[in-house]
C-alpha cells in the first residue's frame, strides 16, 4: 500500500513538475522558485516512461528521450509533430485529446486514467501502448501524456488467452470421451452382465420348481435367488449411474425425473422438480451436458449442504434455458467455491462454459445455497 501510494504521489509530482516546464518553454510567466523550472527538466529528461506534453491544437511541444527512444526517433522530430503522427486516434479530427487513447481497448491499468491504445514507430511499425493522460486546468489547453510500451504484456496475455482456450478445448474433448465411454460400458453392463444374470434366475426358478428337491436345497436356492436379486439391482444402479436409460429413451425431462427419485430415495431429502417435457426437448450433448450438471449439484448437496428440502426449476426463455436449484441448508462460503480441490464445482462450470453459458453460486438469501444457470439451446432443440 505504501508502495503504491508513493508512486501515485510521485506520479502526480510528475506531471505537476512537467507542466511548468511546458509552461516555460511555452512563454508562460514562470512562478515560484525559479530553481524549480530546470529541475524538473531534469526530472523529465531522466524518466523511463514516455513522456509528451502538446498543446491545445495537440501539437507536440515537449518530449523527453524516452518517448523518442519508444517511438524510435529524436526528440528534435518529435517538437512541432501532431499527436496523431505517433498515436492513432479513433477519429479522423478529434475534438479532444482524450479520443486518441480510445481507438484501442479502452480502460486497462492500475488507474482510471490509463487507456491502451495503439502507436505508430516512425518506420511505421504499429505496437500497443498505455497512456495516462493529465490535463492543466488553467489557461490555454494543455495536456501531458505519459507511455509505456505494452507489446510484452500484450504478447503474455494473448499467450495465456490462447492456453486458456486450449485447456477449455482439451476439457470439452475429455468430458466427450469420458461420456462415450460411460454409455458404452453402461451398455455392456445392461446388455451382457444383465443377460447372464437374468437368464440364471430363470434357471434356477426352474430349479425351484423341480419334483423331489429337499428342504435344504430350496432353502440353498432362495438364498441364491436373493443375492441375483441383489445383484441385479447393483447392476442397474451402477449402469444407471454411469448412463441413464431414460436419456436415451425419454429424454432430458424423464432423466431428471429419475434423478430426482434415486435421490429422494437415497438420502431421505425432498425434492422438488418444476420443468416442463416439451421444454426439454433437447439433443444428446445438450440433454447430457445439462443432467450432468443438475446431477453434479445434487450430489454436492447430499455431501455437504445438510439441507432438508431442494428446489429445482428448468424453463426455457427465448433461446435459453434456466436453471435454478436451491437448497435450505448450511449454504457455501466464498473461499469453498475457489478450493482447487472442489472438483464438482470447477466441472460443472466446464460443462457450463463449454456450452457458452453463464453460472452463479451464491448463498446471498440464506438458508442455504442458489445454483443459478443459463445456457443457450439455441441449435440444440429437437
Amino acid at each position: 500500500m505504501n508502495r503504491q501510494r508513493l508512486r501515485s504521489t510521485a506520479w502526480a509530482a510528475t506531471c505537476f513538475l512537467i507542466g511548468l516546464a511546458a509552461g516555460r518553454r511555452l512563454g508562460s510567466e514562470p512562478s515560484g522558485d525559479p530553481d524549480t523550472v530546470p529541475a524538473s527538466r531534469q526530472i523529465v529528461q531522466d524518466a523511463n516512461d514516455a513522456i509528451v506534453s502538446a498543446d491545445g491544437s495537440y501539437t507536440i511541444v515537449m518530449a523527453n528521450p524516452a518517448a523518442a527512444a519508444l517511438f524510435g526517433t529524436t526528440v528534435e522530430a518529435m517538437i512541432g509533430s501532431p499527436l496523431a503522427r505517433f498515436v492513432e486516434s479513433a477519429k479522423a479530427e478529434p475534438e479532444e485529446l482524450l479520443e486518441y487513447f480510445r481507438a484501442g481497448s479502452g480502460r486497462a491499468g492500475r488507474r482510471s486514467t490509463d487507456y491502451a491504445v495503439t502507436g505508430l514507430r516512425a518506420d511505421g511499425q504499429r505496437f500497443p501502448i498505455e497512456g495516462s493522460i493529465s490535463r492543466a486546468n488553467e489557461g490555454a489547453p494543455f495536456y501531458t501524456v505519459i507511455m509505456r510500451d505494452v507489446s510484452e504484456r500484450k504478447r503474455v496475455q494473448e499467450k495465456l488467452t490462447r492456453s486458456h482456450d486450449q485447456l477449455r478445448q482439451l476439457s470439452a474433448a475429455l468430458q466427450t470421451i469420458r461420456e462415450e465411454e460411460r454409455t458404452h460400458i453402461a451398455r455392456e453392463l445392461h446388455d451382457d452382465l444383465g443377460q447372464i444374470l437374468a437368464s440364471l434366475r430363470m434357471d434356477l426358478t426352474l430349479l425351484q420348481q423341480a419334483d423331489g428337491t429337499s428342504e435344504d436345497s430350496l432353502r440353498l436356492m432362495a438364498g441364491m435367488e436373493q443375492n441375483l436379486l441383489t445383484a441385479i439391482a447393483s447392476l442397474r444402479r451402477i449402469a444407471t449411474n454411469l448412463r441413464p436409460r431414460a436419456l436415451d429413451e425419454g429424454g432430458l425431462y424423464f432423466a431428471l425425473k429419475g434423478l430426482r427419485d434415486d435421490f429422494v430415495e437415497r438420502y431421505n431429502i425432498p425434492t422438488t422438480l418444476l420443468a416442463d417435457e416439451a421444454e426439454l426437448r433437447l439433443d444428446d450433448s445438450a440433454s447430457t451436458a445439462i443432467f450432468r450438471m443438475v446431477q453434479e449439484a445434487l450430489t454436492n448437496i447430499a455431501r455437504h449442504a445438510e439441507a432438508s428440502a431442494v428446489t429445482m426449476n428448468l424453463f426455457r426463455s427465448n433461446s435459453e434455458l434456466l436453471i435454478t436449484i436451491r437448497d435450505d441448508g448450511r449454504g457455501i462460503r466464498p473461499e469453498d467455491m475457489e478450493k482447487a480441490e472442489s472438483l464438482g464445482l470447477i466441472g460443472m462450470r466446464e460443462r457450463v462454459w463449454a456450452m457458452n453459458g453463464e453460472i452463479s453460486i451464491t448463498s446471498d438469501e440464506p438458508p442455504g445455497t442458489r445454483i443459478d444457470i443459463v445456457v443457450p439451446v439455441h441449435g440444440h432443440t429437437v
